[in-house]
């Protein structure tokens, strides 16, 4: 059975954002001081976090583009871990921790982006459309 268009269209996405997350990241950890400073009050676990994360997307895009059932549990994997680093920056933030708005977009983004995608993944394994044995 093949995989259905919306997810296979979600995990295109995943590849592309995986890409661009890694390349970021890098550039805000590895770069230039110019790049490190164009952060601003960057939330280092977060920062590490999405950096590290950013390989795990091409890594699950990929195997959701490919039908792989263990595809799906990275997919929830990622939107767990998401979910688990969004709440320690919400305390982080409560605590008076120095942040950027635009690390609470995000994070947020990134955790509606894969609890979309798991949740479509699931389905399609459910629904027996997608999934080949790994």
């Amino acid at each position: 059975m093949k995989t259905s268009r919306v997810l296979r269209i979600l995990a295109g996405i995943a590849i592309v954002f995986g890409a661009l997350t890694v390349f970021s990241g890098g550039r805000a950890l590895f770069g230039s001081a110019e790049a490190r400073a164009s952060v601003g009050n960057a939330v280092d676990f977060v920062l590490w976090f999405n950096f590290s994360a950013g390989f795990f997307y091409v890594l699950a895009g990929a195997g959701l583009w490919l039908g792989q059932r263990w595809a799906v549990w990275a997919a929830l994997a990622l939107a767990g871990s998401t979910a688990l680093v969004a709440l320690a920056l919400g305390f982080h933030v409560m605590g008076g921790g120095a942040y950027e708005m635009r690390t609470v977009g995000a994070m947020a983004l990134r955790l509606s982006f894969w609890m979309a995608l798991a949740l479509v993944a699931l389905r399609s394994l459910s629904e027996g459309k997608v999934f080949h044995p790994a």
